[in-house]
């Protein structure tokens, strides 16, 4: 029998908050491709696992990060999509001050418009989500009408919660089993396609 073809979105900086909302730093350095097989059906293959995220504005975040791309990116199967890091500047009502901070955006718009092409171009039969946030309801809204066969799965990260995402779902799961993520951490060390060795970041022990 075929399987049936899967697609994975992660809404990165969602998963991202929920592990650091555990503390689970050595998650963070997750290959990606073989977390996502571990929470697909087993009469489902993997297509492709679509990471959404943004590059950070600081620079030692952004070396982390990019290091966790990089060894992503070793498996064909992950691809990165990338939208902005904005600055923006909060208005503190108490002490008058502005505090000067950074936001993501696109993302969610991102993931809506690659969850809605793959559907319209027959490129799976089942969505898996990663994420907790509700802005990506009309997309599903949307598959669940004009496809109402198409299979939504939605995971979400740690301590994070959307009761619209999971009425709109077919089944839903929290990302709260350690073991789960143990089993699908990268290899300390892994060698670039230019002999470069890749390290997992120290921060990330």
């Amino acid at each position: 029998m075929d399987k049936q073809k899967a697609i994975v979105y992660v809404d990165g900086f969602n998963f991202y908050y929920g592990l650091r909302s555990k503390q689970w730093r050595r998650f963070y350095w997750l290959d990606m491709v073989k977390f996502s097989e571990a929470l697909l059906p087993s009469d489902h293959e993997l297509v492709e696992v679509k990471y959404f995220s943004a590059r950070q504005a600081n620079p030692d975040k952004r070396m982390r990060q990019d290091a966790f791309f990089q060894a992503n990116q070793l498996n064909p199967k992950f691809t990165l999509h990338l939208g902005t890091y904005m600055p923006k500047s909060i208005h503190c009502p108490f002490c008058k001050s502005i505090i000067h901070s950074y936001e993501e955006k696109e993302t969610d718009v991102r993931i809506a418009i690659a969850m809605l092409a793959d559907v319209y171009n027959k490129h799976c039969s089942t969505s898996l989500l990663i994420s907790a946030d509700s802005d990506l309801v009309p997309p599903i809204e949307h598959i669940r009408t004009f496809n109402p066969s198409h299979r939504i799965i939605t995971c979400f990260p740690p301590n994070k919660m959307s009761f619209n995402l999971k009425k709109w779902s077919n089944a839903t799961r929290v990302l709260s089993n350690q073991s789960l993520y143990e089993s699908c951490i990268l290899p300390e060390m892994l060698t670039l396609a230019d002999g470069y060795e890749l390290h997992r970041p120290n921060k990330w022990d």
